[in-house]
């Protein structure tokens, strides 16, 4: 082998090394692979925000990050009793946040979600003196009947002459979302309900700009580092120059991998592990959406996802030893719960036994027998 061979030989290994390790660290950091925390609470606070417009789902993603023993029911019951609250923030869709944050995070990141829905606002006839009519009419209601279910603060708003159903009823609730004036209430059976913010969050953090920038920046790059500033641009909403400072008022620590530059505060001690090397997650989750730079996102072979049709964020996801192995799918019924595994690549034994571990932790978090499958395309 030429000298210029082994040289390039001796870059492609350090570089996939130094992959593997910044993979290595994600899983930690995202409490895939090191030992769960507490509560639900917890978990949302140390990830800063999590993706949650599918609910059963985001629990699930929950429940992977809590330690042994937690529950679906666990999770429910925190969001009913306020301890988690769902609203739109950062981007056009709903996260799960804590009630300590949830006013910071939006005084910080609302203004911006609010211009990107400007069009859809116009292009369904609305305007903003009607959006804000709506905002203190749902404000009144909820503060006269308590939570309310979206169908009900159509009705409180038809009995005032405004007539709101479907997406235009959708972007009034966002925007009063997005205006601090309502977020989520408990479920009422599978209905979900809209509450009061000053109520659900008394005591709610207030941070000058720099502040929640720095705060925010330090949570991204914690739970999600090694992360690049497109990936926190991505994640958080915020321009790339409030990003850029954001960056720079919390500390973050850089290092080159490939050409690119990845960021991340805080100790890089280890962690206590969790055994496993194969998880279950659901669709949306941290791991895969929290990522605009694709380099270290997992991902499987490109022959292989045009083979299936692709694979995008938008399934629940096998991950083995940190990358993309399969997809997973849920099928409730009255006869119970079933899951099915379709891997998108020959899986060894061990694999297959750590595939069906993952899938016990599911039925243990569910607390409900899961029929469990692995199929073929």
């Amino acid at each position: 082998m030429s000298t210029s061979s082994t040289q390039r030989t001796l870059s492609t290994s350090s570089t996939m090394s130094a992959m593997s390790t910044l993979i290595s660290d994600r899983l930690r950091n995202q409490l895939l692979t090191r030992k769960g925390l507490r509560t639900p609470a917890d978990v949302v606070s140390w990830m800063g925000a999590v993706q949650a417009q599918e609910f059963e789902a985001a629990k699930w993603g929950l429940g992977l990050r809590l330690r042994d023993g937690a529950t679906d029911a666990q999770v429910q019951r925190d969001f009913d009793e306020g301890r988690v609250l769902r609203t739109h923030v950062m981007r056009p869709t709903w996260h799960f946040v804590t009630p300590a944050d949830i006013r910071w995070m939006l005084e910080l990141t609302a203004p911006r979600v609010q211009r990107i829905m400007s069009t859809y606002v116009r292009n369904v006839g609305l305007d903003a003196p009607l959006l804000a009519r709506s905002a203190r009419l749902i404000e009144r209601a909820l503060g006269e009947h308590g939570a309310l279910t979206r169908a009900e603060l159509s009705e409180a708003l038809r009995r005032s002459a405004i007539a709101l159903t479907g997406i235009r009823l959708a972007i009034v609730t966002m925007y009063a979302e997005l205006e601090a004036v309502v977020c989520s209430g408990p479920r009422r059976g599978k209905q979900f309900t809209y509450a009061l913010l000053a109520e659900r969050a008394p005591n709610a953090v207030r941070l000058s700009r720099d502040e929640a920038l720095a705060t925010l920046a330090r949570r991204y790059f914690a739970s999600h580092g090694p992360a690049t500033l497109r990936d926190f641009v991505w994640w958080s909403g915020l321009f790339t120059a409030d990003a850029r400072r954001a960056i720079e008022i919390a500390n973050a620590r850089s290092a080159a991998v490939d050409g690119q530059t990845y960021w991340t505060v805080g100790s890089r001690a280890r962690a206590a592990a969790r055994e496993g090397v194969v998880h279950l997650l659901p669709i949306y989750d941290e791991y895969l959406v929290a990522y605009r730079d694709r380099a270290a996102v997992p991902h499987v072979p490109r022959a292989i996802t045009s083979a299936v049709g692709g694979f995008g964020t938008f399934q629940h996801a096998i991950v083995i030893r940190g990358q993309v192995a399969g997809t997973w799918r849920v099928s409730r019924s009255p006869r119970g719960v079933s899951a099915k595994a379709f891997p998108l690549r020959r899986i060894s034994g061990t694999e297959r036994r750590a595939l069906a571990d993952a899938a016990r932790s599911y039925e243990r978090f569910l607390r409900v027998p899961v029929q469990f499958a692995v199929g073929v395309r």
